[in-house]
């Protein structure tokens, strides 16, 4: 490294968010970035720290300790080289990834200031798009055709792998644009859209086939892809979302989230007009059921709207703000999550179980909501809910179902292939996202389940190798 002492006295500097006064505002993006001396300075951090557990906690493999060195060092082309080299789209996870190289970082373990490695990356990103470094490969043709079924995280990484590989790739997409829960399930002021529309046209530049509102196994048949095609990628992802079916869940005013997040995303890009049955939360109390991620961005979203209040709600404890000593490393540290929504204005509440929805004339006006205590197992195993039996109302004029997703959509490209799942409803396949059925692979969530961006990429990785390795030795058609 080339300063392995810097980590004693030049301590850890995010970026942080735009004020809340102003961001609240508007759907920009809300986090900040450095000057490239201090972003050179906060890569100078990373120590030789003898084992990068940063590169083994990485699902996609990165290097950084490789590319936070070149960085320090202002060589910031050299830097892009290396992290292109494992990850296909650092402009995406070095905005939305809850980076786990970090959390692996020596520096956290020791300390708890781990090396701004996240931010780092999208700065090396930015910095390869704005100053050129990024041009469109001009890859040489096998004359093998491969299609790609979704064009989420898993699906744009199939693609981009196999169509620098050689082969032809068309990515058939059921919305009327590209990017999967990219561009439609994350809000834009977490990732802008206009990064994935930047990329999707550099891949199209590179000679992707992208064919929108296209939905195998509707508009197309699932037959017909696989046969015109010497294999097919299955990358649908993992979209039902997890129900709540108590009393009242059929009041006017319950919805699912991504129906509330999508829809705003669609009326950014204005391929979504207002109408009558539009999902408004300006003048409305909102409750948001589920403390995750998407709970977080219902908050931001419905902060953005004007809702008289958010309050989010968690059946789990609250976890504790630091260390978890019930999660400690390797562990995934199950810990306090503040995101930049819950700063501009929510009333989170845990231990609170949601027994029934209250409506007059057929509208939401309230939850009836159950205090409960977590019982540990005394063999270690999963501790158990109680209901303590304190009950009380939680007045709220919409109610957002944020619990998370069950399976891919079992529709007619499934079914038409007749794919086995397993007992959680995903597609069979192996490590490598083989399936039953001959020259047709699965990957990212339809295979894993609900999972993060990062490891549905390192899915699509593991798979564009298996796909080349298959038609390897063939001739095209």
């Amino acid at each position: 490294m080339g300063n392995p002492k810097a980590f004693l006295t030049i301590p850890r500097r995010e970026a942080g968010y735009r004020p809340a006064s102003d961001r609240i505002h508007d759907y920009g993006e809300v986090e900040q970035t450095l000057n490239n001396s201090d972003r050179r300075t906060q890569a100078s951090r990373c120590m030789d720290c003898g084992v990068p557990f940063c590169h083994w906690a990485c699902p996609i493999g990165n290097k950084q300790p490789e590319w936070q060195d070149m960085l320090y060092r202002g060589r910031w082309r050299d830097a892009y080289h290396v992290l292109e080299q494992t990850c296909d789209f650092p402009e995406f996870t070095g905005r939305i990834c809850p980076a786990l190289c970090e959390k692996s970082c020596v520096l956290s373990l020791s300390i708890h200031e781990p090396v701004t490695i996240r931010e780092n990356e999208v700065a090396i990103a930015e910095m390869a798009f704005r100053e050129g470094y990024i041009r469109p490969a001009t890859p040489v043709r096998n004359g093998m055709r491969v299609a790609v079924v979704g064009s989420g995280p898993a699906g744009l990484t199939v693609a981009n792998r196999l169509n620098r590989k050689g082969f032809e790739v068309t990515v058939f997409e059921k919305d009327e644009r590209p990017g999967g829960l990219l561009r439609y399930g994350i809000p834009n002021f977490k990732l802008g859209k206009t990064v994935v529309d930047r990329r999707i046209s550099l891949m199209e530049a590179e000679g992707v086939l992208f064919k929108t509102k296209t939905k195998v196994g509707r508009d197309v048949s699932a037959g017909e892809v696989v046969d015109s095609f010497d294999a097919v990628c299955i990358a649908v992802g993992c979209e039902v979302p997890r129900d709540l079916p108590v009393e009242g869940r059929n009041l006017k005013g319950i919805h699912f989230a991504m129906d509330f997040l999508s829809q705003q995303i669609r009326i950014l890009q204005q391929t979504n007009t207002l109408r009558k049955d539009m999902i408004l939360a300006r003048d409305r109390r909102v409750l948001v059921i589920g403390g995750g991620d998407t709970g977080s961005d219902c908050v931001g979203t419905s902060n953005r709207h004007g809702a008289t209040s958010v309050t989010q709600i968690e059946i789990l404890p609250k976890p504790p703000a630091d260390f978890n000593p019930q999660t400690p490393w390797p562990m995934y540290p199950q810990i306090l999550k503040t995101s930049s929504s819950h700063e501009e204005g929510c009333i989170r509440r845990w231990n609170l179980a949601t027994n029934r929805f209250i409506g007059e004339k057929g509208i939401l006006k309230g939850v009836e909501a159950e205090e409960v205590e977590w019982i540990q197992a005394k063999d270690g195993g999963r501790p158990t809910m109680k209901p303590t039996g304190k009950k009380e109302i939680l007045e709220a004029d919409l109610a957002f179902l944020c619990m998370g997703f069950t399976n891919p959509v079992q529709d007619g490209l499934l079914k038409e292939l007749a794919l086995p799942t397993t007992e959680r409803k995903t597609i069979a396949a192996d490590a490598d996202g083989r399936t039953s059925c001959p020259n047709v692979f699965a990957c990212g969530d339809a295979v894993s389940g609900a999972s993060l961006v990062v490891r549905a990429m390192a899915s699509g990785c593991r798979t564009a190798e298996a796909v080349a390795r298959h038609l390897s030795g063939k001739t095209g058609r």
